[in-house]
């Protein structure tokens, strides 16, 4: 499954104070809950890079900033620049493209490089949910009260083409040539991508290039070389590391590790 941290330069998250809490969740295609406080700021902004989900944020406390109250976050395939200030408050859902898919109703293609508020999408229930966490006595409480909400709607949802959910969990677990994944599912390339821009709101072969990022990220750790990751990782060469990386990020994978 393809990672979704966000991948930002360093210094763009230790510059930011605040308090995280971090939840799993028991509902399928829910990867995980991340409750945020952050104390009142001077004006910040953020680099919010492509993801391997869908996030929805909940907002107890709305900080001054440039997207609308509780935002749902579509997949991208570009750096979101977003400004903020003020304190802010709540939790953020990350939803695979199946469970996105599922308790919102829509194609995902409509909320691809868009924020959409949250109740334009689940109507009032979800200015009701945030009361509701906002008032709970602590984030264990929260996170089952989120799964309470979301399991009967992601269970009864519409679900993705059988063909288009196969595709994505290939390319997300692991390299994979679109051809070849194609063949696997039983469509053609062009009827594939189709298909999958239209359910998931991005091109096969971003999804796979979005997910290599993630993993890339994760190994970097370990790696004794930029070339020797780059080639670990899937990529032709170094220089197809940076660009991938540039293009992705908007920034280089050193400018990422020393901020």
């Amino acid at each position: 499954m393809a990672e979704w941290s966000l991948v930002v330069p360093r210094k763009e998250i230790t510059t930011s104070r605040g308090r995280h809490v971090f939840g799993k969740s028991l509902v399928p295609g829910v990867l995980d809950y991340a409750g945020h406080e952050f104390p009142r700021s001077a004006e910040q902004p953020w680099r919010v890079t492509p993801l391997g989900a869908i996030t929805m944020i909940l907002d107890f406390e709305a900080p001054a900033r440039s997207l609308p109250r509780s935002p749902v976050l579509g997949l991208r395939d570009r750096p979101l620049l977003v400004s903020q200030a003020g304190p802010a408050r709540g939790v953020t859902v990350a939803l695979t493209p199946p469970a996105a898919h599922a308790l919102f109703g829509v194609p995902l293609r409509l909320l691809a490089n868009a924020s959409v508020a949250a109740s334009d999408l689940l109507g009032r229930a979800a200015d009701l949910l945030a009361e509701q966490l906002a008032a709970a006595p602590g984030w264990s409480t929260r996170f089952a009260l989120l799964d309470d909400f979301l399991l009967p709607r992601v269970l009864s949802g519409p679900a993705l083409a059988r063909p288009v959910r196969a595709a994505w969990d290939r390319l997300t677990s692991g390299p994979a040539r679109v051809e070849a994944v194609a063949a696997e599912v039983g469509w053609t390339r062009q009827h594939l991508t189709v298909r999958f821009r239209e359910q998931v709101g991005l091109s096969p072969s971003t999804a796979g290039r979005i997910a290599r990022l993630h993993r890339t990220v994760a190994q970097l750790p370990a790696a004794r070389s930029w070339a020797e990751l780059a080639i670990r990782c899937g990529y032709a060469d170094q220089s197809h590391l940076n660009h991938d990386f540039r293009s992705l990020t908007g920034c280089t994978p050193t400018e990422y590790v020393v901020g």
